[in-house]
């Protein structure tokens, strides 16, 4: 019995140490033929300057072309769904956003695809902070003030639409603040920002990217940022959370993703390239420029930080009484 256990030992032994040596060997091949990033919307959004530069970084890395292939629609969920039914070889990944992996789990009734079963997270790529932005004519310069002001009268807030990180932003702070703001839903960040310089609104959860210059010209004010850490690119605003929202925090995240069983040697290879390519400076300066902050994780890290937004945004969602459009 004991010459028994001993070889069954030795034979787990055995196939472990080859499943080291075969994987280890995988990633060294790995890749062989050009690979797709599936980006789910349109070329010119934040999503698809995230997953530009490290495309053509990851090219010079891996020694194979990775081409950005923009596949639009659904909030994201045609290109998760493209990737989700792709061979796990490595050779499709998903610049996936937290629209697609956390929002729309809970917004939309039905996927056709499972988010947590049939995706495996390879790293977070970049956080990418909203700002809250008012019409000048708003008297607040607080979130505390903000906040008792929209208890005294009525206030509406522009968003990109139903379901948006600029939409969610705002019942996160009606839930968080016992606040009643009015969502105007625009078809775009662009039309929203207009009327809100305009006038027609009096608050946007607006992207960095389009905030920054109006603030600096004095068309609208910041007042904070949305992330639980100050961004690099306003380090004078203060975050909600800190201005009197604790724990208030509406990240709008980009990160790199595969199909489930993908092996373990493609995904940590993948994990590492990108990581280094985020480390450049000139992707930083890239990235910077367009309002996205570096966020580097590992699989283990992004795969929890999934599930912890998938969690909150869908009890936002489900208090809110939001349904897709």
């Amino acid at each position: 019995m004991q010459i028994l256990t001993n070889h069954k030992m030795c034979q787990r032994l055995c196939m472990a140490a080859l499943a080291t040596v075969c994987g280890s060997v995988l990633a060294d091949e790995y890749p062989s033929k050009p690979v797709r990033m599936i980006v789910g919307f349109a070329p010119g959004g934040g999503t698809d300057a995230t997953a530009r530069p490290i495309a053509q970084k990851l090219t010079e890395l891996l020694g194979e072309q990775v081409i950005v292939d923009n596949r639009p629609g659904a909030g994201g969920n045609i290109a998760a769904d493209i990737v989700a039914k792709s061979n796990p070889d490595g050779y499709t990944v998903l610049m996936g956003t937290i629209a697609a992996l956390a929002i729309n789990p809970g917004l939309y009734s039905k996927l056709p695809f499972d988010p947590e079963k049939d995706l495996l997270p390879v790293t977070q790529a970049v956080d990418s902070t909203n700002v809250l932005s008012l019409h000048p004519s708003v008297t607040a310069n607080s979130v505390k003030e903000l906040i008792a002001l929209a208890k005294a009268k009525s206030l509406s807030y522009g968003s990109s639409g139903v379901g948006g990180t600029g939409h969610l932003a705002g019942e996160l702070f009606n839930v968080m603040a016992s606040t009643k703001l009015v969502h105007i839903p625009y078809k775009g960040g662009g039309p929203a920002m207009i009327d809100l310089v305009g006038g027609q609104v009096q608050l946007v959860f607006a992207t960095a990217a389009s905030a920054i210059p109006q603030i600096k010209s004095g068309r609208i004010k910041g007042i904070a940022v949305t992330t639980l850490k100050r961004s690099a690119l306003m380090l004078e605003l203060p975050t909600i959370a800190e201005s009197g929202l604790a724990g208030y925090d509406a990240n709008n995240w980009y990160g790199v993703m595969v199909p489930a069983k993908t092996p373990r040697a493609i995904v940590m290879r993948l994990n590492k390239e990108i990581i280094k390519v985020l480390a450049m400076p000139d992707v930083k300066s890239i990235l910077f420029s367009q309002g996205l902050d570096p966020a580097p994780t590992t699989p283990e890290a992004f795969g929890t930080y999934i599930k912890i937004e998938r969690t909150k945004w869908a009890k936002v969602i489900k208090t809110a009484g939001i349904k897709a459009e």
